[in-house]
């Protein structure tokens, strides 16, 4: 596989030394491409996008498509996209930065520890920053303007990231799509990856759990969304 790649793109994909990333690579390298499937059952990467952001922000370009997996059902798989746009890649990927713990402070004082997606309040050390527009579209942003920057809680981070890479915008790259979509600005939005969706998270504490244990008991687990619903509809 690797001799149908130029030499100056090989030097690239050798040059990395991080794990993870190099990990991806040379799967890709021996294979052809790498699943989303493999990169948790074989490697252990339980947040493949994760691990090809790693990859992409060395200047090297990926290209996700989907296949079928081995329960039949469609996973995202990656390859290397054309050599040639390797310098566009790093005019956005290369010179990324680690964002700082001033700039999480700076969230949390100003909006609070608390997940912008869930709404839910979180142990400070818990919350991750992330940019709103992520950095594989619109680039990077001054860590001064804190409106382009969230707070997530660790699941709304891996959730986003695996709707922004499954997302019709992902390879197209417009920030101005991503500006009205709601893993973006859950706060106002027009869309959800593209699609005409709203979303409520509800969320049970304290005794409210005894409502959340009714609810399922009265229309099971798989059914309850679809209750609550119901309800609005009954009451509005």
């Amino acid at each position: 596989m690797s001799a149908d790649y130029p030499k100056e793109f090989l030097d690239l994909l050798n040059a990395v030394e991080a794990k993870r990333p190099r990990t991806v690579i040379q799967h890709i390298l021996e294979h052809g491409y790498i699943t989303s499937q493999e990169l948790k059952d074989k490697y252990g990467y339980n947040h493949p996008p994760r691990a090809v952001r790693d990859v992409r922000e060395h200047g090297i370009p990926l290209v996700t498509y989907r296949i079928e997996g081995t329960d039949g059902r469609k996973i995202a798989a990656y390859k290397f996209g054309d050599p040639s746009k390797v310098k566009n890649v790093l005019s956005k990927s290369a010179g990324r930065t680690a964002l700082s713990k001033a700039l999480k402070q700076a969230l949390i004082e100003r909006y609070g520890a608390k997940c912008f997606v869930y709404f839910e309040p979180m142990d400070e050390a818990l919350l991750q920053v992330d940019h709103r527009v992520p950095y594989e579209i619109a680039g990077e942003n001054a860590e001064q303007n804190l409106e382009a920057f969230m707070l997530l809680s660790p699941s709304a981070n891996r959730a986003k990231s695996w709707t922004c890479e499954n997302c019709e915008n992902w390879e197209r790259k417009a920030p101005a799509f991503c500006v009205k979509c709601f893993w973006a600005y859950p706060e106002g939005y027009e869309h959800i990856a593209g699609k005409q969706q709203r979303v409520v998270t509800v969320v049970f504490t304290g005794n409210e759990i005894e409502d959340y244990n009714r609810l399922v008991e009265m229309a099971g687990i798989d059914r309850a969304q679809q209750e609550i619903k119901n309800i609005l509809h009954k009451y509005l």
